[in-house]
């Protein structure tokens, strides 16, 4: 099992999209390391899903539905990839980017690190902290 970080514009598609759409293409991605991240992903990895620029916090848990396909928003180069994601669990309280950069055990994080990076990979514990801070009990899931 891997762990992730996906970032999207909540103006764009946010995460109470997700949760009604029940699934997302996650597509038109255009950063070679974000690709790879995608590619790397395996059925069922979970995703923490981000609202970038407005908000600036983790909202919920996705998970890998589909992995790596050609991106249809790119017929004709096939160097970008899709995944699908659906809906895993919201977080009770979304976990804010400052409680996140003020957190020493999150300090080598992607989202601080590489804040421009759209798809970033995580640790189980750097996963399981950010849940922590959502959720009472992080065993809830499980």
């Amino acid at each position: 099992m891997n762990y992730w970080l996906i970032k999207q514009e909540p103006e764009e598609f946010s995460w109470a999209d997700l949760e009604r759409e029940g699934k997302v293409v996650w597509d038109g991605v255009r950063n070679y390391q974000a690709r790879n991240n995608l590619k790397a992903m395996e059925l069922d990895d979970f995703a923490l899903f981000y609202h970038s620029v407005t908000g600036k916090q983790v909202m919920g848990i996705a998970q890998v539905s589909q992995t790596a396909f050609p991106d249809p928003t790119s017929p004709e180069d096939d160097r970008w990839v899709s995944v699908i994601f659906k809906p895993y669990k919201a977080l009770n309280k979304p976990v804010e980017l400052q409680r996140i950069k003020s957190t020493e055990t999150l300090s080598k994080i992607a989202l601080i690190k590489q804040s421009r990076l759209s798809v970033m990979p995580l640790t189980q514990e750097e996963f399981e902290i950010i849940v922590e801070m959502g959720n009472e009990d992080k065993d809830e899931l499980r």
